[in-house]
């Protein structure tokens, strides 16, 4: 079986984010890292490519310091890289991001493409459905667990209350939440492997796409303005004098927690 995983470098969702004067999340001089989600969707692939044998191609939209994210999929065990990266693409909105990756997809044979469910910068959650539009593949989402199923593939789709059991035939696409299992670290021996394998770098132009229909000015949507998260109030403390039941109970109708 051969996977794809596709994997987004993003501002570490543990320190403040800021915006640029662009209004976009700046990643300039954030600490970039993998997206949380997306090592799950690595150690899926690799746990499939390890019982039932294949190949692991990881994917990245992303800036030059991208490559950082890569070789940390290449050292937890993914064959092989492709990194499109080009100066147009930044301001890009989920539909010219979903052009570009299957564009990129168009030039590989894969069986399987596995994501995060969501990205934790922007937590849109669509790109999985985007792609499977694009492509004409089934989508089957919110995987707690993936394993094949004959010619297909049968993934347990996460539930408030359970889980469904979904099958489509391959190629499909996946997408994980992290109750799927515990990403592995990188080892020394995989860290020195990671130096030696294989990263295609591609433009828009390699994947035959214009830079006009892409980018800031391309995009469909518009963040018109944007203010800081306020500073977290202080709590209201109750006193109990003999009454303390009566003004918690107050409290929390009055915030619409009974």
């Amino acid at each position: 079986m051969n996977i794809v995983v596709l994997v987004k470098q993003v501002p570490d969702s543990g320190l403040a984010r800021q915006l640029d004067a662009g209004l976009r999340v700046d990643r300039s001089g954030a600490n970039n890292v993998m997206g949380e989600l997306d090592e799950y969707a690595v150690e899926a692939a690799l746990q499939l490519k390890e019982a039932h044998g294949g190949e692991v191609t990881i994917l990245t939209l992303g800036p030059d310091q991208a490559t950082e994210t890569i070789r940390k999929t290449l050292a937890m065990g993914a064959d092989k890289a492709i990194h499109v990266c080009d100066e147009a693409v930044a301001g890009s909105d989920a539909l010219a991001t979903s052009k570009i990756l299957a564009a990129a997809l168009g030039r590989l044979e894969w069986d399987l493409l596995i994501a995060g469910a969501e990205s934790t910068d922007s937590g849109m959650g669509v790109m999985p459905h985007l792609l499977a539009g694009r492509l004409g593949v089934p989508a089957l989402t919110g995987a707690r667990s993936i394993e094949p199923d004959g010619e297909g593939v049968k993934v347990e789709h996460q539930r408030d209350n359970g889980y469904d059991v979904l099958t489509a035939p391959l190629p499909a696409i996946a997408s994980v939440w992290d109750t799927i299992n515990t990403p592995r670290y990188p080892s020394l021996k995989g860290i020195m492997a990671a130096k030696r394998k294989p990263v295609e770098t591609l433009t828009l132009g390699d994947l035959g796409i214009d830079a006009a229909e892409v980018g800031g000015e391309a995009a469909t949507t518009e963040v018109l303005t944007a203010t800081d998260r306020p500073e977290r109030s202080a709590g209201q403390i109750v006193t109990d004098e003999g009454e303390g039941g009566r003004a918690l109970a107050g409290f929390l109708a009055a915030e619409k927690f009974i």
